[in-house]
């Protein structure tokens, strides 16, 4: 089939998009148009220049130490992180293209900041268009692009259905990244909110391992940054108090840090853009991807996101067009 993807925002959980970009492949689908915010526009400009797989190949070899190297945190720019290094390297991938060069029609959605609009780019470089759509607010200092001040697209447009709207296409397909968890059973015994805060925690500190976080520790800003996203001790040890909750006590309330409310507002408030989106433009397959797949930046677990994106995809596309099955060979008679 001829498929147009809109793929959502959602920071590390992107690498999910090229798992259902490698199911959709697989299986001998023809993407025909692609249009994404933030990860989405990323991941989106990769493959519709030919780079996917070259970048899935770095985003695998990233470890935890050269993802916060990357990050390159800071006090005094617009976002705690500059994260040009990354771009960088994405820029070495993809080459000197533009968007009207590539293949196959691709929309990179981004937020006018002064405007309050959101802005279809569909023509320059590639790279700046990524750069512009992956501003996540108050974490990646916003972008300068002929003369508009742009920053994540999923601010307004989570999930990118309008652009796809006139592809020529047989199945339109819509990625989420900010799905809830599927319910799983409890132990009796397991207390909800304990165990939630266990997991918020173990998420939270993924990233900050003391090994990677004891670099940055070493420099004030660095220390002074790395305070937003987790608990770390003056010599760059996890407290035992936050890795110890005893199950018998129940917290009345979930304390969070700056980070972890920032984070989780975002994801409230694109669960709820996406809704409206799809409710708009309905695609003919969603796949939802769990936001409880990774943290925003946890780009050290491309591996693993990859694979769970590649299982929803083939879970979803089954259900619309099942996978043939291997042929036998012919009865003699």
């Amino acid at each position: 089939m001829r498929v147009a993807l809109a793929l959502g925002s959602g920071g590390a959980r992107g690498y999910a998009h090229i798992g259902v970009i490698n199911e959709l492949c697989e299986r001998g689908h023809d993407i025909v148009g692609v249009a994404g915010s933030s990860m989405g526009a990323l991941v989106g400009g990769l493959h519709a220049a030919g780079k996917l797989d070259e970048y899935t190949l770095w985003a695998s070899s990233l470890t935890q130490r050269t993802v916060l190297r990357l990050l390159d945190p800071s006090l005094t720019a617009a976002g705690v992180l500059r994260a040009e290094k990354i771009l960088d390297a994405v820029r070495e991938i993809l080459g000197d293209v533009t968007i009207e060069e590539l293949p196959i029609p691709y929309t990179a959605v981004s937020t006018d900041l002064i405007a309050g609009k959101s802005v279809w780019l569909q023509r320059g470089p590639v790279d700046e268009a990524i750069r512009a759509s992956i501003a996540i607010p108050g974490v990646i200092s916003p972008h300068v692009l002929d003369g508009r001040l742009l920053a994540d697209g999923g601010i307004l447009n989570p999930i990118p259905m309008a652009p796809i709207a006139s592809v020529h296409a047989d199945m339109t397909i819509a990625i989420g990244l900010s799905g809830d968890e599927p319910a799983t059973p409890r132990s009796p015994r397991e207390r909800p909110t304990t165990e939630w805060l266990k997991g918020m925690w173990r998420s939270t500190s993924s990233l900050l391992d003391t090994k990677a976080a004891r670099s940055l520790l070493e420099t004030t800003t660095g220390r002074a940054v790395l305070g937003r996203f987790s608990t770390v001790d003056d010599d760059g040890a996890v407290p035992a108090e936050a890795t110890d909750l005893p199950e018998s006590v129940e917290p009345a309330v979930p304390r969070l840090g700056g980070f972890e409310v920032m984070n989780r507002t975002i994801d409230i408030a694109q669960a709820a853009l996406a809704r409206y989106t799809l409710a708009a433009y309905p695609p003919d397959l969603y796949i939802e991807v769990p936001r409880s797949v990774c943290r925003s930046l946890d780009f050290h677990r491309a591996d693993e996101v990859i694979g769970i994106g590649q299982e929803l995809a083939a879970a979803a596309l089954d259900t619309v067009a099942p996978s043939p099955p291997d042929s036998e060979p012919a009865s003699e008679t």
